[in-house]
């Protein structure tokens, strides 16, 4: 079914209304702090917006900043693409089979209660203090989240789908194909947005406890020189780049796969 000019005028209105709503509150959020910062709260503490924004100058200066926002994201993206790789296939077997769901469930549902940085010591011993540890542990947080809500996706499949599939002489594996996935694909959507919020919880307590580089490792090490500034540097872009990679999240799945998604990625 396609979409009318009307609807797809109507839809744009609404995304250039919140466009411009969001841009006005972020900028009264902005002038709130710095009001607050100035006037009732030691700069030591919680420093000014303009402070803040001098920091981020000097970090540029010293050709600090785009490394380790650069590093940080490699490693996020690295981890969370490779947890759903694995992931959304253990997820669909899970979900589809009672007997991998008997044999899966239990290591699943033990594992996915361990947090990754329960783990960090043991990666870094078998993987070393390179990069391969602190994607494996991002990968680690980022696949539960997707095999749980892949498998619920696929055991919620609605019934009459797949007798409707079945009636009209679809086999199983038509059936899996035509039927089962693309009604999971809302679960999976989700799952692998929640994952991308997991990430980045998981890499900033990484590389502050097991790294030399990252926004993690510069919030953490801000600490040792009192830079309190360049503290609130790295947590304003850890915030500005889960809000980036979240509308693109959103806009993939609003103009790429909308046809599975419509509600889910309205939020």
């Amino acid at each position: 079914m396609t979409r009318s000019p009307f609807n797809k005028t109507i839809l744009g209105g609404r995304i250039g209304r919140s466009f411009w709503i969001s841009t006005v509150s972020i900028s009264c959020g902005l002038v709130a702090w710095e009001i607050v910062a100035r006037l009732w709260i030691d700069p030591f503490f919680l420093p000014p917006v303009s402070t803040v924004f001098l920091g981020i100058i000097e970090l540029i200066e010293r050709g600090l900043l785009f490394g380790t926002i650069g590093i940080s994201l490699y490693r996020i993206l690295a981890g969370f693409l490779l947890g759903s790789i694995v992931a959304i296939p253990i997820g669909l077997i899970v979900g589809i089979s009672i007997t991998a769901r008997a044999i899966f469930d239990p290591y699943v549902h033990f594992l996915r209660f361990i947090p990754a940085l329960a783990l960090t010591s043991l990666f870094l011993v078998w993987f070393g203090v390179g990069e391969v540890a602190k994607i494996l542990q991002v990968m680690y947080a980022t696949a539960f989240i997707v095999i749980v809500n892949t498998a619920t996706g696929v055991v919620t499949t609605h019934e009459n789908k797949i007798l409707a599939a079945r009636t009209l002489g679809a086999s199983p594996w038509q059936i899996f194909w035509l039927v089962t996935i693309p009604a999971c694909i809302p679960s999976i959507y989700v799952g692998m947005r929640l994952a991308l919020a997991g990430s980045f919880m998981v890499i900033v307590a990484v590389e502050m406890l097991a790294a030399e580089s990252g926004l993690g490792y510069l919030i953490w090490t801000s600490k040792v020189y009192f830079k309190i500034d360049w503290m609130f540097v790295g947590i304003f872009f850890l915030g500005a780049l889960g809000l980036l990679a979240d509308y693109l999240w959103k806009m993939f799945g609003r103009y790429v796969i909308r046809r599975y998604v419509r509600e889910s990625a309205d939020y």
